[in-house]
């Protein structure tokens, strides 16, 4: 940045800083930071203003440097990226009117608005670059949490394997799901399958359709498939739909689905108390 601009930047910091804060203050309730208390609010707007001057004759590399330990701390504190942007335009206009006023020469050159705007733009740049980097961190590290505890095949008697499943399905988990059980009824040397669907929210045709494919599969790996967790309006959904799931075995409860298993194994359940 030009010397001198630099210079009238931090004459007018005082004046500049108290503008902007007015300013900022009607951005508060419009992006939902009304819960943060008044002086933690107050703090951290100083704080970001005081970094934002600090910048002021760094080359983009080294704002990137600067704003990016300082930008983390807004993301814990689950500052909007729309409110820090804002903040940013609003600082640039009021840093651009208030040295136009000084009637200084350079004010009126083309220059020192490039100076400003790039300036500005860099920090922008820079948290924009911070704040999705995050974004993406969170949602990949979510992915893989589903991925690690989505729809396991768990084995629970020799021959007998359930498969609970919680949460919406889409194609993506679905696919995991085929996966997953395919792999496990090979592994384990599944005979019966339970596929329980009691947490799954809602079933409709898509969702039918993924778990009538996941049956078939079932069936040419010479495994057989019971789908258990039939509540009266998963039935009633199924039937308005006009679903065919008469290709496997369904139950109402995974104890009723258990049962049926053991019998289709040989084996079943006694009570050894009435003996």
């Amino acid at each position: 940045m030009h010397p001198s601009i630099k210079e009238s930047i931090l004459e007018k910091k005082d004046e500049i800083v108290e503008q902007w804060l007015e300013e900022i203050e009607q951005f508060r309730y419009e992006d939902y930071l009304q819960n943060i208390s008044d002086s933690v609010y107050r703090s951290t707007n100083r704080e970001f203003v005081d970094k934002i001057f600090e910048t002021v004759d760094l080359c983009s590399d080294d704002v990137y440097e600067r704003i990016s330990q300082y930008s983390e701390r807004l993301i814990q504190l689950g500052w909007p990226l729309n409110y820090i942007t804002r903040g940013l335009q609003s600082f640039r206009q009021i840093t651009v009117e208030t040295l136009s006023n000084t009637g200084d020469n350079y004010c009126y050159d083309i220059e020192f608005y490039q100076e400003i705007e790039s300036w500005i733009d860099n920090l922008i740049n820079a948290l924009v670059s911070d704040y999705s980097g995050s974004w993406e961190n969170t949602v990949f590290s979510q992915k893989m949490a589903l991925k690690e505890l989505s729809a396991p095949l768990i084995p629970v008697f020799d021959e007998i394997c359930v498969m609970p499943l919680i949460g919406t399905i889409d194609s993506e988990r679905a696919k995991l799901i085929m996966e997953n059980l395919l792999e496990g009824v090979i592994e384990n040397r599944a005979q019966v399958v339970l596929i329980d669907i009691t947490g799954v929210p809602v079933v409709d045709t898509m969702v039918a359709h993924h778990i009538i494919q996941a049956a078939e599969a079932v069936r040419l790996v010479g495994a057989e498939c019971i789908l258990v967790g039939i509540r009266p309006e998963i039935a009633q959904t199924v039937v308005n739909l006009g679903i065919d799931l008469g290709k496997f075995s369904t139950k109402s409860t995974l104890k009723k689905g258990m049962a049926t298993a053991l019998k289709m194994t040989d084996r079943e359940i006694v009570d050894l108390a009435s003996k």
